[in-house]
């Protein structure tokens, strides 16, 4: 595992000055193939599970539609969950190019290719950095469920005990038909939705990812529908992470 200690404030480009991690909580750079990926961690437990969450797609455009050149994620509401999780191993993962712009990154990470074979494989290696021989719960927000979907599809060595996603995409074709958005070309989707322990938080008026497409996604006993919440406001969220 390579760890690298970083100056924040050399790479935290798209985020809001006042937000500041807990202090249980360590900045720790991976080097993970041509990508530094950003993480938060707080791991006390040697033998306890790990909640992972995978941040979503970020601000991949801007309100004209055009892509931008930072994606790093302007709201915090992934970075607030996870920070209020009381589990004795959390990690916060934001995805290639968020955060910290490696060499590598390229426009088409975060637009067309934001699930691509390359970047799913840096997630996973990442994954398997931070959980070491633990097993996971896999925590994955609007595009990250994506994400998390996939590290499950195409790595089944990874010890996955539960799957959660909150405002999921869960099939990107779907979604940007939906939308009459392009496709994302140079992006795997997920073939079939993986068979072991999940639940699938989904908010009642997400405009984002709105609740019909994730009803003919999912089966109606995984799927919990949070009454007048959006795609980045869940008013009494309560994570479920038995298995």
């Amino acid at each position: 595992m390579e760890l690298r200690k970083i100056p924040i404030f050399l790479l935290l480009f798209g985020c809001v000055s006042s937000w500041r991690a807990p202090d249980d909580f360590i900045f720790l750079p991976i080097k993970s193939g041509e990508y530094d990926i950003a993480t938060w961690q707080k791991i006390t437990s040697s033998d306890d599970a790990v909640h992972i969450y995978i941040e979503g797609d970020g601000r991949a455009f801007d309100s004209a539609g055009r892509p931008t050149f930072d994606p790093t994620p302007r709201g915090t509401f992934l970075r607030d969950i996870a920070m209020s999780d009381s589990a004795s191993n959390v990690v916060y993962m934001a995805r290639p190019c968020q955060f910290i712009k490696s060499d590598a990154c390229t426009i088409s990470d975060w637009t067309d290719g934001r699930f691509s074979r390359k970047i799913i494989e840096s997630v996973a290696y990442a994954v398997k950095q931070v959980s070491g021989n633990k097993p996971i719960i896999l925590i994955g927000y609007s595009g990250g469920a994506m994400v998390s979907g996939l590290l499950i599809e195409n790595h089944p060595e990874l010890d996955v005990k539960k799957w959660i996603t909150i405002a999921g995409v869960l099939n990107h074709s779907d979604w940007t038909g939906y939308f009459g958005d392009a496709p994302l070309d140079q992006s795997m989707n997920i073939e079939k939705i993986p068979s072991l322990p999940q639940i699938h938080y989904v908010a009642e008026k997400d405009k984002t990812v709105p609740l019909d497409l994730s009803k003919s996604w999912l089966n109606e006993e995984n799927m919990v529908v949070i009454s007048d919440a959006t795609h980045d406001d869940f008013k009494m969220l309560e994570i479920d992470f038995s298995y």
